[in-house]
């Protein structure tokens, strides 16, 4: 069984997925959507859910630097309890704290162009969160 890793924005929806032994995450794609309309990036979740056998779904949770949860936070609370209807699948919500300028830098100092850091970002950022958290696993 894998594991799947999100991170959400306004407009897009950056996927991880696990190996199936649960060591290694990889970028699967970045899915954009209409900001007021996050139904479809549930359907496609689920969708991909049942197409990789995803067993967990670790989504970024983005909290402030005090560790408080933000309105952005309560915006992926919200998505995480109407993703887990959908799926029926447990959601968990890992601290997502830096996971984004880290990334950034790490594009930066690939010498990668803005424009091609702002297509991968978001895949790069889901990565990164579901590293983590097999990471913590392990």
């Amino acid at each position: 069984m894998k594991t799947m890793g999100l991170d959400l924005g306004t407009r897009t929806l950056g996927i991880a997925l696990s190996d199936a032994l649960g060591m290694m995450a990889h970028g699967v794609e970045t899915f954009r959507f209409d900001e007021k309309h996050c139904n479809k990036a549930i359907q496609h979740v689920a969708e991909l859910v049942k197409a990789q056998n995803v067993s967990t779904i670790v989504l970024g949770l983005p909290k402030n630097m005090n560790g408080s949860i933000g309105f952005r936070g309560e915006e992926t609370q919200a998505f995480a309890n109407r993703l887990e209807s959908a799926v029926n699948l447990p959601i968990v919500l890992w601290d997502e704290r830096m996971t984004t300028m880290q990334v950034e830098r790490i594009l930066i100092s690939a010498d990668v162009s803005r424009s091609k850091r702002k297509k991968v970002v978001d895949k790069m950022a889901a990565t990164v969160i579901l590293q983590s958290y097999l990471d913590s696993k392990n």
